[in-house]
């Protein structure tokens, strides 16, 4: 019994460590970027394994020794990668109440799960929040007539229902000045970009959700991660206030995610906050960040919440935000090679994409 657990705790442990070591691959087939996901869930393994280790090995040679400390090591770097999204890490933006006669921009995206037909819990929540601004995605026809009756009462929309998963509903109280819907990377993909008036200022709003890296969807990360890239550089070039969301299917700490914050100049409001985890809501021990609001350095927090579940696979996320002085002390600087890496891999998602 005693060399059968001895096997099965080396076993796991070397699993472990090289699930850890395979996201650092610059690969971007799924079966190395799927690990980039539960960065979180390896933590709380490796933590089990290192108070495991005097039960399961009470004999220990060297080997076992040098497994323990690459263990700690490796739990170590982990708590590294997530400890900016926890409330030990440094904020990127501040948090604000706003004036006693400001009206707040109020966001809330959801992934609503296509083939989820219980529409009403979701009809609840906007009645019950009455945000001023929605995003919906993987929404068809049938879910853009089921939420007509809470949805008519928004002057402003931006509808496009596909049968595919990646329709896109977006509703505004505020006036939209301008719109594009664009379809940036495949022919089949749209994301939009909508020019709001809000506060005596013009705020751009891009709405994205790319294809995850996943067998049945799309095998590698290719076309996602240029995408994403893609709209940051639209942001960083727009140079004014603008606010990136959506379900980006990429997690807060991968390597597209930062390059995307250094390329465009935008800001987490996640840092510091916590991981505001939306998927997967069936799922508690399987859970991480792929719903994002991203944004310019214009904005103030004043509140973000992952809501109740209405069903679908992810959770809704909401946002409130006000607009104050451009803060560009917490932007993150990027080098010339990260600069020619991200102009790289949208080079190489436009090539690989249908859409141009």
């Amino acid at each position: 019994m005693e060399n059968y657990t001895y096997c099965l705790y080396w076993i796991i442990s070397i699993l472990a460590i090289f699930s850890i070591l395979i996201p650092s691959v610059k690969n971007t087939f799924w079966t190395f970027r799927i690990f980039d996901y539960p960065r979180f869930q390896k933590f709380v393994i490796l933590i089990v394994l290192i108070a495991l280790w005097k039960f399961a090995i009470p004999e220990p040679t060297d080997y076992d020794k040098v497994l323990l400390a690459l263990e700690v090591v490796f739990a170590l770097y982990l708590l590294y990668i997530i400890l900016p999204y926890t409330r030990f890490g440094k904020t990127m933006i501040d948090k604000v109440k706003p004036n006693a006669d400001e009206t707040t921009l109020d966001i809330l995206v959801c992934n609503v799960y296509q083939h989820n037909r219980n529409y009403q819990k979701l009809i609840d929540l906007i009645k019950e929040n009455d945000p001023t601004v929605l995003f919906f995605l993987e929404t068809d026809e049938e879910w853009r007539k089921a939420l007509a009756v809470v949805t008519k009462d928004y002057e402003y929309k931006i509808e496009v229902p596909l049968a595919n998963t990646y329709g896109l509903l977006f509703y505004s109280h505020f006036p939209v000045k301008n719109y594009e819907i664009n379809y940036l990377i495949d022919d089949d993909i749209p994301s939009i970009v909508a020019d709001l008036e809000y506060n005596n200022n013009i705020v751009r709003l891009y709405g994205i959700h790319p294809t995850p890296p996943v067998p049945q969807e799309n095998p590698e990360s290719t076309e996602r991660d240029a995408e994403i890239l893609l709209v940051g550089k639209k942001a960083e070039e727009y140079g004014k206030p603008a606010i990136v969301f959506g379900d980006l299917n990429d997690v807060a700490w991968s390597q597209t995610t930062k390059l995307f914050l250094k390329s465009s100049g935008m800001l987490d409001p996640r840092r510091g906050r916590g991981m505001f985890n939306t998927f997967h809501a069936k799922y508690w021990f399987l859970r991480w960040p792929l719903d994002h609001f991203f944004v310019s350095p214009h904005f103030r927090l004043v509140d973000m919440n992952v809501t109740k579940s209405v069903d679908s696979d992810h959770f809704p996320i909401w946002i409130s935000l006000v607009i104050r002085n451009e803060d560009t002390e917490d932007q993150l600087e990027i080098s010339d090679d990260e600069e020619q890496e991200v102009d790289g891999k949208i080079g190489e998602g436009i090539e690989k994409g249908d859409a141009n």
